[in-house]
């Protein structure tokens, strides 16, 4: 049985699983579908009750039956490398590709449905709260007199981007940013804006669970951080990320975040406060991990690649409308 990862040729974060994964003697193709009618080839056949289905990449075949799982790392869109792209194209690719792969009987992380629900930052707080997990005084908006009133209420104000990265070529990462002192919320009206109660932070924390298992790590935040710098992408530091436990309360509503939403990987962060509350911020259903494993030397490489060799369900057939277990 093979492990199948949908991701750019570039990612070298998928290097890192690809790695336990040969050593462990599990069969693995990688792919990217924006290859696909270029240097990725497939075919599915739907004939008497049955499906036979392939795919082909890097001279490799291998039966889309035969894969045991499949890691939706960070795939480009389908046929966009193709001789002759187009948006028509685009479609007609995704649909063939992933309509196959949503037909087999392999484990996701994560199903593709599951992970674009999980993208929206808006849902995220809800889930989170009903989970359990401590979730700043959050405001999105396009009134700006609810942006007043909420500054009134939370002088102490961050803003971030609703959706994350701006969509050019290459994604830029938009910071989250202090709102400064007297602001007027005026351009609120002219897009979706996001504020947030800046949690005095004492540490940020990413938890990166994958399946049961969650690994944690802590980054103190020096006592003379300027306090504008809120967001710990963009501020200088010295210090490492270390190793953390997870408090049990936290685990516990992490586990039931990630069973509501359906994902087997999820690398949440959140803004530990002088209390030692750690304040839910986000949860990156792709998110990176592996600046957390050179410094801190947690095998979040090795359990995804776990995770992924697991065996999957009995798969069964419908051969003449009987079913019939495969082996």
């Amino acid at each position: 049985m093979t492990v199948l990862i949908l991701t750019s040729e570039a990612d070298v974060t998928a290097d890192l699983v690809v790695v336990h994964l040969n050593v462990s003697g599990v069969p693995v193709i990688r792919l990217d579908p924006a290859d696909v009618t270029g240097d990725v080839a497939l075919s599915g056949e739907y004939v008497h009750g049955a499906f036979r289905g392939h795919l082909s990449a890097g001279g490799r075949l291998v039966s889309i039956e035969a894969v045991r799982s499949i890691w939706v790392r960070r795939p480009g869109a389908a046929a966009t490398r193709a001789p002759a792209p187009s948006s028509w194209l685009t479609e007609e690719a995704s649909q063939a590709l992933y309509g196959m792969l949503r037909g087999s009987e392999a484990r996701w992380m994560n199903h593709p449905d599951a992970a674009r629900r999980a993208r929206h930052k808006p849902w995220q707080l809800r889930l989170a709260q009903r989970c359990g997990l401590p979730v700043p005084a959050t405001l999105i908006t396009t009134f700006p007199q609810a942006a007043r009133e909420f500054s009134e209420r939370y002088p102490d104000l961050v803003v971030k981007p609703v959706s994350g990265a701006h969509p050019q070529d290459p994604p830029r990462a938009v910071p989250t940013s202090r709102v400064a002192p007297g602001t007027d919320f005026a351009a609120v009206a002219f897009g979706p804006t996001l504020l947030q109660r800046r949690i005095a932070k004492r540490a940020d924390i990413r938890l990166t669970a994958v399946g049961d298992r969650m690994l944690a790590a802590r980054k103190a935040t020096a006592a003379d951080t300027d306090p504008d710098q809120v967001d710990v992408r963009f501020t200088p530091s010295d210090s490492p990320w270390r190793a953390a436990e997870v408090p049990p309360r936290v685990a516990a509503a992490v586990r039931l975040y990630l069973r509501e939403a359906e994902l087997a990987y999820g690398a949440f962060d959140f803004a530990e406060d002088a209390d030692g509350t750690w304040w839910f911020l986000e949860c990156n259903q792709s998110g990176q991990f592996g600046f957390i494993e050179v410094d801190t030397g947690q095998p979040i490489a090795r359990s995804i690649a776990e995770w992924l060799a697991q065996p999957g369900p009995e798969r069964r057939s419908q051969v003449n409308g009987t079913n019939r277990a495969v082996s």
